[in-house]
């Protein structure tokens, strides 16, 4: 079920979403939730999926190697997917931007399926291209980038060899 993001629930939603404490509390949880219920569906079910698309990024952590996953909200442009290192509205970028920029080499979960992606950091002009598309996908990117007082980081994700 995919919660209309244009009607009330999905305002109350979205509100509930974009609010400092939300930031705080809640993005440990959700993404746990997320990753356990992608993990015991074999990779068929992301709850936050009833929001806005999501896939399941794997990246390789900077500093310890190991794989590292995170449930992301993603805007499907083409064959390349957009990702938004919002981090909720946090003060810094979340981990996985960090693990993309010194290893833009990961793998994608997406409706069911995985594959390898390159992901390359998009230019202040192609954000802003892509920004009003993300805008209508969660109107809270812009709330969230206001609030850390950074400039969150986009990445486009394309496919390839493994």
């Amino acid at each position: 079920m995919a919660i209309d993001v244009e009607g009330r629930l999905g305002q109350l939603v979205q509100r509930i979403a974009g609010s400092p404490g939300f930031a705080k509390v809640a993005p440990p949880i959700v993404t746990q939730l997320d990753r356990v219920v992608h993990r015991l569906t074999g990779g068929r079910v992301v709850l936050s999926r009833g929001m806005v698309p999501v896939l399941m990024l794997t990246t390789t952590g900077r500093t310890s190697g190991k794989p590292r996953t995170a449930p992301l909200a993603t805007l499907p442009d083409g064959d390349d997917l957009i990702v938004v290192a919002s981090n909720f509205g946090r003060d810094s970028h979340p981990a996985w931007s960090g693990n993309l920029l010194a290893e833009p080499k990961a793998t994608v979960s997406y409706r069911g399926r995985s594959f390898p992606v390159t992901a390359r950091l998009l230019d202040e002009d192609e954000k802003k291209a892509s920004w009003p598309e993300l805008l209508k996908m969660w109107p809270n990117y812009d709330r969230y980038e206001e609030r850390s007082g950074r400039d969150i980081r986009v990445f486009r994700l394309s496919r390839s060899q493994a």
